[in-house]
C-alpha cells in the first residue's frame, strides 16, 4: 500500500515526489521507474551539464517558448517559474550559473550534481524508488475504499490514493491513459536538425553565423512564431545557424523544428528552406550595395569584407554565383552580382530527413490539454490522477524550457495533492 505512486523516475517524477514528501511527511510516496536507472534524461541533458532552466523570469515571456502549451502554461508560470526553480536548488546548496544565451546550468558543470540532489532528497524524505518496474495497467477502484487506484507492474500490484503520471513521451502509457478515457494527441518529433546535402555547405561543418530561415511550401495553415504572424514562407525563424556534417542545426533551425513539428511531419521531413545569410538585407537592397561597391573597389570579390558573413561561406556562395576567386569587382557583371545577392538572401536548400538534436528526445503530442486542470495538474476526467512533464501535449524550444515545464508541473501536482490532504491550508 502506498499513499502516492509517481510513475516515472525522471525530472518531473522526482520533483513531484520530493515536494509531496516534503509537504506531507506522513504519506508513503513511491516512484516507479521502468528502466534500471533513474534521471537518465537529466544525465545527458546539455552535453552532460544539465540545462536546468532558462533565465527568463517573466511568466508571459517564458510561456512564449512553448509551441504547444503557451496559453495553458501562463497561469502555472505565475505560480511557479524559473526563479522558483533557482530558489529550490539554492536552498539545497546548488548554485546555478547563467550563460550568455540565457541557459542556466549548475555551477559544477555536471548533471550529476542535479541527480545527486534529487536522489539524496528522495532518500532523506523517505521516498522509495523502484527501478525495473514497468507499469502494465492502471485501474480505478470503487469509491468505498480508502484507495482510489490500483497500479499493476510485471511482478507487483500497488494500491494507492494518488497517482502522478510523469512518464514523458511513452506510447504504452499514453495507451493506458486512452483506455482510462483521456484523449491522446498523436506524437510527432520536435527539436531536430535538418539533413541537407549541398556543395555550398559541404566543406564547412562547424561554421556558425546569424541567419533568417524560411520553410517553403504549401501553406497548410497560417502559423504563428513567438505570437507574430509569419508573412514569408510557411514558417520563419532567425538566430544562429550551425552548419554540420549532416546539414544544419543551431537555434534558428531548432526553433523551426519545434514550432513546425506537426507541419514538417506532414511534409515527411522533405521540404525546401530559404536561408538569408544577411538578415539585415533583402535581395534588391543588397544588389544596390554591390553595384555601389563595384564603382569604387578594385580588389577581388573574395578578399573584400562586405558583410558579416564568414569568409568560407562567402567563398562558397560567391562560387555558386559563378564568381571565381580571382575576379575583381570591376570584372564581375551585374548579372553575377545579382546571383550573389540571391545566394546571400534567398539561398534555397532541399531538406531530406531529420536527425535528433544531441541527446534531447522531445516529442510534440500527449494528453489533450483541455483535459488537464492547470491549477493543480489533476485530470479533469479522473479524480486523484495527476500529470507532470511531457506526458501532456506540451513541449518547448531548446534552452532549458522543457525542464522548466517538468519542474512547474511536478511542483503544482504536488501542491494539488497537498491541498486535497489539507484543504484548510
Amino acid at each position: 500500500m502506498r499513499d502516492v505512486i509517481v510513475i516515472g523516475g525522471g525530472a518531473a517524477g522526482f520533483y513531484s515526489a520530493i515536494h509531496i514528501a516534503e509537504g506531507l511527511p506522513n504519506l508513503k510516496v513511491a516512484i516507479l521507474e521502468r528502466g534500471k536507472e533513474v534521471l537518465t534524461k537529466v544525465k545527458v541533458s546539455g552535453g552532460g551539464r544539465c540545462n536546468v532552466t532558462h533565465a527568463q523570469f517573466d511568466p508571459k515571456e517564458l510561456s512564449t517558448n512553448y509551441p504547444r502549451g503557451e496559453k495553458e502554461l501562463l497561469g502555472p508560470f505565475h505560480s511557479y517559474a524559473s526563479g522558483d526553480t533557482v530558489g529550490f536548488f539554492e536552498e539545497r546548496g546548488i548554485a546555478l550559473k547563467i550563460e550568455d544565451d540565457g541557459r542556466m546550468f549548475p555551477a559544477s558543470n555536471s548533471s550529476q550534481t542535479i541527480i545527486d540532489c534529487f536522489t539524496s532528497e528522495a532518500d532523506r524524505l523517505g521516498v522509495t524508488v523502484h527501478t525495473l518496474c514497468s507499469v502494465t495497467e492502471i485501474k480505478p477502484l470503487d469509491n468505498d475504499t480508502d484507495y482510489f487506484w490500483e497500479v499493476v507492474t510485471h511482478d507487483h500490484t500497488f494500491k494507492t490514493r494518488y497517482v502522478v503520471m510523469a512518464t514523458g513521451s511513452n506510447p504504452k502509457i499514453w495507451k493506458l491513459m486512452q483506455q482510462l478515457g483521456h484523449t491522446i494527441v498523436p506524437p510527432a518529433p520536435s527539436l531536430f536538425t535538418f539533413n541537407i546535402t549541398d556543395e555550398r555547405i559541404a566543406n564547412i561543418p562547424g561554421l556558425s553565423t546569424m541567419a533568417e530561415v524560411n520553410v517553403l511550401g504549401k501553406k497548410v495553415k497560417h502559423l504563428k512564431l513567438k505570437s507574430k504572424d509569419i508573412q514569408e514562407g510557411v514558417l520563419c525563424s532567425e538566430g544562429p545557424l550551425l552548419i554540420t556534417h549532416w546539414g544544419m542545426s543551431g537555434p534558428a533551425i531548432l526553433k523551426l523544428s519545434a514550432w513546425g513539428a506537426r507541419l514538417l511531419n506532414q511534409y515527411d521531413y522533405r521540404f525546401k528552406i530559404s536561408v538569408n545569410w544577411a538578415p539585415e538585407y533583402r535581395q534588391n537592397g543588397l544588389l544596390k550595395l554591390f553595384m555601389d561597391i563595384k564603382q569604387v573597389e578594385r580588389k577581388t570579390v573574395l578578399r573584400t569584407k562586405v558583410l558579416e558573413v564568414p569568409k568560407r561561406l562567402w567563398k562558397n556562395l560567391m562560387n555558386a554565383a559563378g564568381i571565381t576567386d580571382t575576379e575583381t569587382w570591376p570584372d564581375v557583371s551585374k548579372q553575377q552580382l545579382q546571383k550573389l545577392a540571391e545566394q546571400l538572401t534567398e539561398c534555397v536548400f532541399q531538406v531530406n530527413g531529420k536527425s535528433t538534436f544531441k541527446e534531447e528526445f522531445v516529442t510534440a503530442g500527449g494528453v489533450e490539454l483541455t483535459e488537464v486542470n492547470f491549477k493543480t495538474y489533476e485530470s479533469k476526467l479522473l479524480p486523484q490522477l495527476y500529470f507532470a512533464g511531457e506526458i501532456i501535449n506540451v513541449d518547448a524550444i531548446t534552452g532549458g524550457f522543457n525542464f522548466q515545464n517538468a519542474w512547474t508541473g511536478g511542483y503544482l501536482a504536488a501542491q494539488g495533492i497537498i491541498q486535497k490532504e489539507n484543504p484548510t491550508k
